[in-house]
């Protein structure tokens, strides 16, 4: 994906280290939508070292001596989270010129979401959130939030390497704001209470599969648009199967469980995010008549 030297989001909003983390208590709060929400807990450490040149013994002028080891591997830190967050942000730009686009095609207004960008863990309108749960969505403030080691976790976890994987992640959590501007996020959370667990759990399903459906309208675009390479689509195929339910529970336990799915199958996530791939159609998402459920 060329994202190297173009333009930005200003809709980044930047809080690591600021402070804005921690866990007044209370966990997430439902409506939330999200890659790891799954209730898988995965656990990332991301150490930053910092040398003090202080520590340094010897003679000559401070001014003059080579940097350590330790302030090497700060700057090399510095530099990829760097890249990493302009990455994030390209994409979240790429994302706002899509979706408005075709919002106003439809005759609608889209309103741009905020990306937030934590490490550890964070305070939200849904309630606290630790890195564990991976990128998600929250409609009480209309944010995505994303640790972004969270692309070391998908190269070295998830065996989805590549930066196409995590512009999908990115395009998929975009895609649960765009179930908010369409008020399919009300209308499912309307039936939380009416319905049973394993009921709303095919909900979850659908709203996850629509997400992923329109992360597909979103790669539709950007290959139209030259800014796609050669093998991207595939990063992004691949990372969508990598979070499928079947694969993260039958990795973790052993085991799969199906009524327990909120997300879909590897095979589903791909599936719909192909569709919305090879269509760029937004109305061509239905996932809910789809999986026979109604709204």
């Amino acid at each position: 994906m060329e994202w190297r030297g173009r333009q930005g989001s200003s809709n980044v909003e930047d809080i690591r280290g600021s402070g804005g983390g921690g866990f007044p208590g209370g966990g997430m709060a439902a409506g939330g939508g999200g890659i790891g929400c799954l209730g898988i807990i995965i656990a990332i450490i991301y150490m930053m070292m910092g040398g003090n040149p202080g520590d340094i013994l010897g003679g000559g002028d401070p001014g003059q001596q080579q940097p350590t080891q330790q302030q090497q591997a700060q700057t090399q830190s510095d530099e990829k989270t760097d890249d990493r967050k302009q990455f994030a942000s390209v994409v979240l730009k790429d994302t706002e010129d899509v979706w408005t686009k075709i919002f106003e095609e439809n005759g609608r207004t889209y309103h741009q979401p905020k990306l937030v960008l934590f490490s550890n863990g964070v305070n939200t309108a849904c309630g606290s959130a630790s890195s564990s749960m991976g990128p998600f969505y929250c409609p009480g403030d209309q944010k995505v939030y994303i640790d972004l080691s969270f692309m070391d976790q998908l190269e070295q976890q998830f065996d989805a390497p590549g930066d196409f994987a995590m512009a999908y992640v990115i395009a998929h959590e975009i895609g649960h704001h765009v179930q908010y501007e369409l008020g399919i996020s009300d209308r499912v959370n309307h039936l939380r209470q009416q319905l049973s667990e394993e009921q709303f759990n095919k909900y979850s399903v659908a709203m996850e599969l629509q997400a992923d459906y329109f992360a597909g309208v979103y790669a539709h675009y950007e290959e139209k648009s030259g800014i796609t390479d050669a093998g991207d689509v595939e990063e992004a195929i691949k990372a969508a199967h990598a979070v499928g339910d079947d694969t993260l529970q039958r990795n973790a336990t052993g085991r799969v469980n199906p009524e327990s799915f909120t997300h879909g199958t590897s095979e589903q996530r791909m599936k719909w995010f192909q569709k919305g791939f090879e269509s760029g159609d937004i109305n061509g998402g239905d996932t809910f008549s789809e999986m026979g459920l109604r709204l």
